[in-house]
């Protein structure tokens, strides 16, 4: 089911409130370079599960990170044109959606129709809806999906990946171990002065965030240039950056440095032995890898998390891809209530997922436009890092966890319901990668041929002349009929054409079952003809009509209503700034007197018979 939140206005009156209690002063956070930082994960973010880049099969991280470059440069990335607070915004974050076929994601009344994910090979079967390319993309995805699977399923109760104490990694391969453990003790002492109190300071501006609570606002294109896979003896290079951003306000929690963890309770192959053996195939031990806080002091906490119950499914049916340059961006908010850096995504919650189930994200940070390695030299750049906070609460502190490249993270249980969390801009480009088991029970092609099918079973044709009459004029199947009608056209129809064109230029898995979906509306048009036909005709009881008029009139009210508001949309002076491939369609629309339609676009008049009609009885 659906994770219910607060409505808009509930969640902006616990804002001010919680905001006016906290006053000018910023609520701490700890990141992994802090005293008691492992003892506040265990306590109040337990669902909260990080698994390192070096731990993933080397040709898992090769797919899916070329995946996401093909991804990109087929232009498949794109922005959003959504609606907030009855106003249309674009998503800065430029994504798509990949998932099971006929599968979509719906947020901030925007449908996403998903890629498929091309997890067999269908080129010789003649069902080629995109070109070779983006196929062996899209089946890498698959791929990394596979894994997540297997991976999150297998955790048990107490398997996380705790973070190390933070210690620099040395740069040099050939330096000798005296000389590499007294760096990193040289750099533990630096590290553990003033590191908080330095982000603190660097807060400036408003107390109170633009970004909505349900709102994640991530980036815009940004040149192509990516570089290719990590490789494992890069990762100790790439973890190094964050350890030397002392002076930046995102300093002292910014980075995990030293070698890959490995699991301490149980035996994982190296990650060599492991490289070419079918994704779908590998089997992974759970990660048992733990530490515990060494400083041992204590964390002002609210109250523990609950005692662990077990995670709801973990078949994830849609990744979301999403693309960020923060060079791009005009601005990044300043995170408001802990002083944790720029904001690339605000705090919210994952919406539309199945209750209870996890999430798991790939991060892939990539080096900039020009090809030049955004590790080692005098310009290290700040990694990327999640910010986790209890929902609605000012007392426990939050946490910070800074990504490298190709690491993952999974929250589990009910951790996105029970907290926010928020992703803190790194200075190279980033994807990420989210897999979800998203709720579809209404969200799927299967679920809205089926409706038709309900709707339809009422509409009987005549063979003869193909003429057409309603089945029963039962004024709850009719309702019922018009309510799919409506269904239909705005959930569907035009949430797809809405995009304009975006889908077909490189992939047509949608097109024939739109097309089939457009002339299956037509026909519910034909019988809402049928429908004010029979309220209108002078031989019907007097009561059974009004039934049917008051039915009849309270559908076409919405549906005037909604295709009003669609046209506004599809018209706004944002969406006129789009190319016009990815420019709003109107569509369904048609002229007064197409022959071809039943009814007109405009219903104010067929809403002022129904309505004087109701008047006379």
């Amino acid at each position: 089911m659906k994770r219910s939140g607060d409505s808009e206005g509930e969640k902006r009156r616990k804002k001010r409130k919680l905001l006016l209690e906290l006053g000018n002063q910023k609520i701490p956070f700890l990141g992994p370079s802090d005293q008691g930082f492992q003892k506040l994960w265990d306590s109040s973010y337990s669902g909260l599960v990080l698994r390192r880049s070096c731990s993933l099969p080397a040709e898992l991280h090769c797919r899916v990170q070329a995946a996401l470059l093909t991804m990109r440069k087929k232009g498949c990335l794109l922005r959003d044109l959504v609606r907030v607070r009855d106003r249309e915004v674009f998503t800065s974050v430029s994504r798509a959606l990949l998932g099971e076929p006929g599968h979509t994601y719906r947020y901030l009344d925007t449908r996403l129709f998903a890629i498929p994910w091309h997890s067999e090979d269908t080129g010789n079967k003649g069902q080629n809806c995109c070109d070779a390319d983006l196929r062996t993309a899209c089946r890498g995805l698959w791929e990394l999906n596979t894994f997540f699977r297997s991976d999150v399923s297998q955790l048990k109760e107490g398997d996380r990946l705790a973070q190390c104490v933070k210690a620099k990694a040395t740069v040099e391969a050939k330096v000798s171990e005296e000389a590499e453990t007294e760096s990193r003790n040289s750099d533990d002492s630096k590290n553990s002065e003033g590191g908080e109190s330095e982000s603190r300071q660097s807060e400036e501006g408003d107390t109170e965030s633009k970004h909505s609570e349900e709102w994640d606002v991530e980036s815009k294109h940004s040149d192509e240039g990516c570089s290719g896979s990590k490789r494992e003896g890069d990762w100790e290079t790439g973890s190094r950056n964050s350890s030397e951003e002392g002076e930046s306000s995102q300093g002292k929690e910014a980075g995990v440095e030293g070698p890959c963890p490995t699991w301490a309770t149980k035996s994982v192959p190296p990650t060599e032995d492991r490289v070419g053996v079918p994704v779908a195939h590998l089997k992974h031990s759970p990660p048992d890898y733990h530490i515990e806080d060494k400083e041992g002091l204590q964390v002002g906490c609210s109250e523990p998390s609950p005692p662990q119950v077990r995670t709801a499914s973990t078949k994830f049916n849609v990744t979301l891809l999403n693309y960020m340059d923060p060079a791009s961006m005009s601005q990044l908010k300043e995170e408001p209530y802990y002083g944790m850096g720029k904001m690339a995504v605000g705090w919210h919650h994952d919406e539309n997922l199945i209750s209870r189930s996890p999430v798991a994200v790939y991060s892939y940070s990539c080096n900039d436009y020009k090809g030049e390695s955004s590790e080692g030299g005098a310009g290290e750049k700040p990694s990327w890092r999640i910010g986790l906070k209890v929902a609605w609460d000012i007392h426990t502190p939050g946490l910070t966890l800074p990504l490298e490249s190709g690491d993952c993270y999974y929250m589990r249980d009910d951790l996105n319901n029970t907290h926010q969390h928020c992703v803190l801009a790194g200075d190279a480009p980033r994807f990420s990668c989210t897999h979800r088991v998203a709720e579809c029970s209404t969200g799927t092609l299967t679920y809205i041929q089926s409706r038709c099918g309900e709707a339809l079973s009422n509409l009987h044709t005549y063979p003869e002349s193909g003429s057409h009459s309603l089945v029963t004029l039962r004024p709850a199947t009719l309702q019922h009929c018009e309510e799919i009608h409506n269904e239909v056209e705005f959930e569907w129809l035009r949430q797809y054409w809405f995009q304009g064109q975006r889908y077909t230029r490189f992939c047509s898995w949608w097109s024939k079952p739109m097309e089939d979906l457009e002339k299956e509306w037509k026909l519910m048009e034909t019988m809402t003809m049928l429908f004010l036909a029979k309220v209108e005709e002078e031989g019907q009881a007097g009561e059974g009509r009004r039934d049917m008029a008051e039915t009849l009139l309270a559908a076409l009210i919405d549906r005037h209503q909604q295709r009003q508001t669609w046209r506004d949309r599809c018209h706004s002076s944002l969406a006129q700034t789009l190319p016009p491939e990815e420019a709003p369609v109107d569509r369904p629309f048609w002229g007064v007197d197409d022959p071809g339609m039943p009814l007109p676009f405009d219903l104010a008049d067929i809403i002022n018979r129904v309505e004087s009609l109701l008047w006379r009885m």
